[in-house]
């Protein structure tokens, strides 16, 4: 199968490198000749170009740019797109993408791999990246069965956990533990970067380890990223936030009445309700 990639960075990528190993032959697009070449050269795709025009015969593409630009790419695709060509993104939000290029093109299926790592670009690429993650897709009323089935099949073809839901099932459960994480990750660190004690600030990165990495991994992160996360999927993460807030006004509450035997009985039960959480 001819297999179109739009964006060769980290998610384009691992993509073009495991569906290359399995046998079908993948054309990427880049805006940079110079990440065409390199794709090439590392074996992610077969071809590469800055024209859009290389996806005329493919059956199938993946557009991996950022949220920003996704609409306006599948605009731009549509005159070389195959009448049958099933078109699919990758973007952490649905309902500002799914409806719109569903309109556009009624092959369009909203996708969502949860698969990532802290690097970025075609050389962040990597093999499995896939494997055991969940991806998500999201057909609206105008959406082919067939196309869903196609794409479904792929990804679990690259060992992910395949889900499907309304986009806006999708925004409300991702503000809560995708979007919402980064948020309260990136209150963490500016709340320690408060602390105007030099010597105490000091010593507090000095003695940061694995539970401070662990909990600011998401808010060091990629800022285009988070900063897209809350322009569009903005309603969804204030709900969550405004959630969030009321849970840690609740335990602020708690710990100034010095109720122990509550604070006890919320931290056991957050033990035992988090591997729910964990896929």
């Amino acid at each position: 199968m001819k297999i179109g990639i739009v964006g060769l960075g980290l998610i384009g990528g691992s993509l073009g490198i495991d569906l290359r190993t399995q046998g079908h032959q993948i054309l990427g697009v880049s805006r940079k000749e110079t990440t065409c070449l390199i794709a090439v050269e590392k074996g992610v795709v077969d071809q590469a170009s800055t024209d859009l025009k290389l996806l005329s015969q493919a059956e199938i593409i993946f557009v991996c740019t950022p949220i920003a630009t996704i609409i306006s790419t599948v605009k731009e695709l549509i005159p070389y797109l195959n009448p049958n060509a099933v078109v699919t993104d990758v973007g952490s939000v649905k309902g500002a993408i799914a409806k719109p290029c569903s309109q556009l093109w009624s092959n369009f299926v909203g996708g969502h791999p949860m698969a990532g790592t802290s690097e970025q670009g075609i050389d962040a690429a990597v093999a499995n990246l896939f494997e055991g993650a969940a991806y998500v897709f999201t057909p609206t009323a105008q959406t082919r069965a067939t196309a869903v089935e196609k794409l479904t099949q792929i990804a679990q073809s690259l060992g992910a956990n395949t889900y499907i839901c309304s986009p806006e099932e999708h925004d409300r459960a991702v503000a809560l533990i995708s979007h919402l994480p980064v948020m309260i990750s990136t209150s963490l660190i500016a709340a320690c970067l408060g602390e105007e004690e030099v010597k105490v600030l000091e010593l507090a990165q000095q003695l940061a380890s694995s539970g401070f990495r662990d909990t600011s991994r998401v808010g060091g992160g990629n800022p285009e990223l988070g900063l897209m996360m809350a322009q569009y999927n903005r309603l969804e993460l204030l709900r969550s936030l405004y959630q969030y807030r009321h849970s840690l006004d609740g335990i602020i509450k708690i710990i100034e009445q010095e109720n122990w035997e509550n604070l006890e009985q919320i931290l056991a039960t957050n033990q035992q309700t988090r591997p729910q959480f964990l896929n």
